[in-house]
């Protein structure tokens, strides 16, 4: 009798493109494909935690009804400087719609497993066990938007910088065949974007809070509200923002390249998103519609490592 292949299901950092894991894991069940084991990176974790609580139909429903407006209320900004995501409401998002703040990894039905960063040494963190709620929020923990978390005695943020996509933690659980979903492969020099209205608030905010705290608050308050309505020319320089978005792009497809190349997954899903920024989170309707489409694209390497004939 031959052995049983265990299926891992890498998912990759990306932030808002990470509603494309959705229509990925949504397609891949269509098609009779159920991975033994879950593991992801920053928005990765978050919907991998989502499907191994049995939450992603309900974390779907909610993505979907997001707009420009609901997205802003996720973001804002105080004196401490910690973050710009308002913690409160993302902490009782995570708990209604992706994993109840009482979960412990040891209770799911399927290995699941995130990968964060240690704040002071750089390394990379695994979290195979204890609080998923922890486990998601740590390797969510964006620098510049999220606030570290403590976790296991120790300060955590986003798993993106050291493993973007977690194949060879989904290798060390036991996989046998992984399915890698690289949600960057596309968006180096596509994401810079910028925004008018931001600069054209800034000299017109006569009634606007004082100091730098208030120009920041401005700042992402257009920032989320008019999400790249108006572009600037090619000569402007961009805010701080779009830098931050575009360097966390380099870095993540420069890291993803070295780590893939070193442990190359079996499937590799590379759904087209260059297109939906960094905090386009109301963007998900094409997000999910391009996971969906990206593993229909790859029919012959599903046929190849795992036998299965997706000509349905």
């Amino acid at each position: 009798m031959s052995k049983k292949i265990t299926v891992g299901l890498a998912l990759g950092s990306g932030a808002a493109r990470g509603w494309a894991h959705i229509g990925i894991i949504q397609r891949l069940h269509q098609l009779g494909i159920q991975p033994d084991i879950v593991c992801g990176t920053s928005i990765g974790a978050l919907v991998g935690a989502a499907y191994t609580a049995g939450n992603i139909d309900k974390l779907e429903s909610w993505v979907r009804q997001l707009d420009k407006l609901q997205t802003a209320r996720y973001f804002s900004i105080n004196s401490s400087f910690k973050g710009f995501v308002n913690k409160e409401r993302l902490r009782t998002f995570l708990d209604e719609h992706v994993v109840a703040t009482e979960t412990m990894i040891e209770d799911m039905d399927k290995p699941f497993a995130s990968v964060a960063t240690d704040l002071h040494t750089g390394r990379e963190i695994w979290n195979t066990s204890g609080s998923m709620m922890d486990a998601v929020w740590s390797s969510i923990s964006l620098p510049g938007l999220f606030p570290a978390i403590k976790h296991h005695n120790r300060w955590l943020i986003d798993g993106g910088l050291v493993n973007p996509v977690p194949v060879s933690l989904c290798r060390a659980l036991g996989a046998d065949v992984v399915i890698a979903v690289n949600l960057n492969s596309d968006i180096i020099g596509k994401h810079l974007q910028l925004d008018n209205a931001i600069k054209q608030s800034d000299a017109q905010s006569s009634d606007a809070p004082a100091g730098i705290t208030g120009r920041i608050s401005n700042m992402i308050a257009d920032y989320t509200t008019n999400l790249f309505t108006k572009k600037s020319t090619e000569d402007t320089a961009p805010d701080l923002l779009d830098a931050i978005a575009a360097s966390i792009n380099i870095t993540q497809d420069r890291i993803t390249r070295s780590r893939m190349a070193g442990d190359p997954p079996e499937i590799t899903l590379s759904p087209r998103l260059s297109s939906i920024g960094l905090l386009e989170f109301y963007r998900a309707k094409e997000a999910i519609e391009e996971g969906t489409a990206s593993v229909d694209r790859h029919k012959r390497d599903f046929k190849y490592c795992l036998g299965v004939d997706l000509d349905d």
